[in-house]
């Protein structure tokens, strides 16, 4: 199997969680990502293959680069063709991303499935939908995005395996922290997300009187952080909990009682697996995806939507107004574990293999 993912864990978090799946041999895979992309790193620690392609997006690039951008795709599939002649794959997973574009025309006589994390596409995974036999899709409201109706089947969102071996009082042990005390947690993602740092920074000691806080800050304010964290007292300090990444998400996201996130995909998998009530705040410099996430949580009561721009009047009011009600939390928390897919990855698994197996070969058992 080949798979071609890579930009953001948005896209890559899943491909892993699904060749997790399918319990694979190393020479049985290869991926493909982007020359200096983070999922170079994510891979290549896991000990899977890992090639690279060149590839530029085209999508609102100014007239100046965009020549430049459309030769990086023509490398891109002739590196791609070097490729598949020398690992001749069974089947493709695409998650989407323009790094897969050059790769998906390459491969355009080879079966492929198109796994869509959010729940509107992008150009780019619009454009790789016509080369794919099969698409799976995050939720049913996908559906109105693509064509063709008879390619698609609704998967949930792949989450990471173990996630859901923390409970609630295993998840408080391995912060040390009360459990009568509401727990929140903050997430900017793997890179951080600075306004809400800062939102943050600035309530944190009064939110401290009276709650307990895990802050997942990305490693971009760190420094500023550790400083900060420096002008608390010892008891607002003891209930204080920062790191630049957590490799144990699932602690986190187990002892919380409300979120405070941004809104890309795995929100739609890893918060409904807790039942996790949240606050979500979409990243506004960019396509509007992640308020299509934040807004589709919050339409089914599980989520409510605060504006960027408005992290530093209303944030502190809408944590102490949910974190305090009990009665809105469990509806919210009723609200988000009905959109629980959990065997999403043992699905896509199982569509890859239906896949492959219509060929000569088939994956290995």
């Amino acid at each position: 199997m080949l798979i071609c993912a890579g930009g953001t864990g948005g896209g890559v978090y899943p491909a892993i969680t699904v060749l997790e799946a399918l319990k694979l041999g190393k020479d049985s895979v290869l991926w493909v990502g982007g020359r200096g992309g983070m999922e170079e790193a994510l891979v290549t620690r896991r000990d899977i293959p890992f090639a690279t392609i060149p590839a530029a997006g085209v999508h609102g690039v100014g007239l100046i680069k965009l020549p430049g951008n459309f030769w990086q795709l023509l490398r891109g599939v002739i590196s791609s063709r070097r490729i598949l002649r020398a690992f001749n794959p069974d089947i493709l997973l695409f998650t989407g991303g323009y790094l897969a574009f050059p790769m998906a025309v390459a491969a355009m006589r080879r079966p492929a499935l198109l796994y869509v994390p959010d729940i509107e596409p992008g150009l780019a995974l619009k454009a790789l939908a016509r080369f794919a036999a099969k698409i799976a899709l995050t939720a049913e409201e996908s559906r109105p995005f693509f064509p063709n109706q008879q390619k698609l089947i609704v998967t949930g969102y792949p989450v990471r395996p173990g996630l859901k071996d923390w409970t609630r009082e295993k998840s408080l042990a391995y912060f040390n922290f009360d459990p009568e005390i509401p727990t929140l947690a903050v997430a900017g993602g793997s890179k951080g997300a600075r306004s809400i740092n800062n939102a943050l920074m600035k309530i944190l000691p009064e939110l401290l009187e009276n709650m307990q806080v895990i802050h997942l800050t990305g490693h971009l304010d760190w420094e500023k952080i550790e400083a900060n964290a420096q002008t608390l007292t010892a008891d607002q300090a003891s209930r204080y909990q920062a790191f630049p990444y957590l490799h144990e998400m699932g602690a986190a996201l187990g002892a919380a009682d409300l979120i405070v996130s941004r809104a890309g995909a795995s929100i739609l998998g890893e918060y409904p697996l807790f039942g996790l009530p949240a606050i979500l705040v979409p990243y506004p410099h960019a396509w509007r995806y992640q308020k299509v996430n934040a807004n589709y949580l919050a339409d089914r009561g599980a989520a409510v939507v605060l504006n960027d721009e408005d992290l530093d009047v209303s944030l502190k009011e809408k944590i102490t107004r949910l974190i305090f009600d009990r009665q809105a939390l469990d509806q919210m928390s009723g609200a988000m574990s009905a959109l629980s897919k959990p065997d999403a990855a043992d699905r896509i698994a199982a569509l890859l293999r239906e896949l492959a197996n219509k060929q000569d070969g088939g994956l290995p058992a």
